[in-house]
């Protein structure tokens, strides 16, 4: 307990409807790890847009900026509300419900899109071996499997999925270990030194830094399933980010110094190029095998996190009841059908076409995130804060000026046509949720809050 303005403040608890394991510190790891990148399979992009330098510069830089500012405010806020809505919960006692169901929708949405490209990955690196898979009926029927079999692995239960993750995760990192011991005598340093700042696309080079460094603050949805959040969340958010950049630093690192640089071929796929290069066709199985267990991992951990957001808006009654209903394995089970649905309408589009609109759509979301992680510090300082970042409220303002800076930039990047896609997508969130308020209001159908959660309104215990 503690003291918040005079009022008594009460610690938020972490619901479950079941008595299902939870998620311990190893597999959350996992699972953040997937999130965010789940190993250097979609890094290549970042060597065609820049050349080597920037490249290996943007993946020591950018997590800096981005990366680790997100991951602090996520263990803070996801300590403070250990609850399944995540940053939908945050914006709300910030902001008030409409603007934390904005922030449940564009979230929800940018997440199912980013989960649209793990098929399209999925089958870019196997379409080399399997020349079929790269259009037509059998691309679309490999699609639909994947996704129906990946599916189901999530309805079975969030521990198979984070202990899946782990498995996943090592398999996914073991052939870049073996490729990068190979390519010792063949590395040359000059080559990571290539640069040239007059050729660089710098839509697609933000872009691709952005997609694969962010999502760090999807693993808040799923707080409510973790054992102990208040300690695991933030050991394994900052294991996490070591892994992360890891991942990416040193597969890039063999592969601008070890081959030599055609920008051109560096696109989604072109590691397991590099792997047939330096190693022969084995290597080059082994890391397909690899980028397919990854996109694997990636799916689930996305659709984890999409599905239990909408179970813990509903817990919240920003959406029908019927969300909040969990199969007999305890996962929501119509929010993994919203989400595995909305991945298989959208897994048409291009790499390129996915990454930008996700991203404009993850940035306005973000933008929400800063504001109500600033708001309750200056509101609220006194409320307890399991994990805080140091600072004061000085600290946490001067903490989101460097990513919201680079949001304004990868917002003036984007085309038109993304541009214009995204902004309907938000206006539908803007319209929506007074629909549902209405939809509520003649009782057409149900919403109720789980008397397990505390109040986060402003004449609450917890924020009053």
């Amino acid at each position: 307990m503690g003291e918040l303005n005079g009022a008594e403040y009460i610690e938020v608890p972490s619901p479950r409807a079941n008595n299902a394991k939870k998620v311990s510190l190893l597999p959350l790891i996992f699972l953040i790890f997937y999130e965010v990148s789940g190993g250097p399979f979609g890094v290549e992009d970042t060597v065609h847009a820049a050349g080597p330098l920037f490249a290996l510069l943007g993946f020591l830089i950018f997590p800096l900026i981005w990366s680790v500012p997100e991951a602090l405010i996520t263990a803070e806020m996801g300590t403070m509300f250990p609850e399944n809505g995540g940053y939908v919960v945050w914006v709300s006692s910030a902001l008030g419900p409409y603007w934390g169901f904005q922030q449940g929708w564009m979230k929800w949405l940018s997440g199912v899109i980013d989960n649209a490209l793990y098929p399209v990955m999925f089958l870019d690196y196997l379409k080399s071996a399997i020349p079929a898979l790269g259009g037509g009926l059998p691309r679309i029927l490999a699609v639909l499997a994947l996704t129906l079999v990946l599916t189901y692995m999530n309805y079975r239960g969030l521990t198979i999925v984070g202990w899946v993750a782990v498995s996943l995760g090592i398999l996914s990192i073991l052939p870049f270990v073996v490729m990068g011991l190979i390519s010792i005598p063949k590395l040359k340093p000059a080559r990571w030194l290539v640069a040239d700042v007059h050729s660089i696309d710098w839509n697609l080079y933000l872009n691709t830094l952005f997609w694969n460094l962010n999502y760090w603050d999807s693993i808040s949805t799923l707080a409510g399933e973790v054992h102990n959040p208040k300690k695991t969340l933030p050991k394994a958010l900052f294991y996490a980010v070591i892994l992360v950049v890891l991942s990416y630093f040193f597969p890039l690192l063999i592969g601008t110094g070890a081959v030599p640089l055609d920008r051109d071929s560096w696109t989604d796929g072109y590691f397991s190029d590099i792997a047939k290069i330096l190693g022969g066709v084995w290597l080059r199985c082994w890391v397909q095998g690899a980028a397919a267990v990854s996109n694997m991992g990636m799916f689930m951990a996305e659709m984890s996190s999409d599905s239990f957001q909408l179970l813990g808006m509903a817990e919240r009654g920003m959406l029908p009841e019927f969300f909040a209903k969990r199969s007999r394995h305890g996962t929501p089970l119509i929010g993994i059908l919203f989400s595995a649905s909305g991945v298989i309408l959208l897994s048409w589009l291009s790499f390129q076409e996915i990454v930008a609109a996700e991203n404009f759509l993850y940035c306005f979301g973000m933008i929400l995130e800063f504001i109500a992680f600033v708001w309750l510090r200056i509101k609220y300082p006194n409320a307890t804060r399991p994990f805080k970042i140091p600072g004061g409220t000085i600290g946490a303002v001067l903490l989101c000026i460097p990513p919201a800076i680079l949001i304004g930039v990868v917002l003036a990047f984007s085309s038109i046509k993304v541009m214009v896609v995204s902004l309907v997508a938000v206006a539908i969130g803007l319209v929506l949720q007074p629909c549902l308020k209405f939809i509520e209001k003649k009782r057409w159908l149900k919403f109720s809050i789980s008397s397990d959660l505390p109040d986060i309104t402003s004449n609450g215990p917890l924020l009053h």
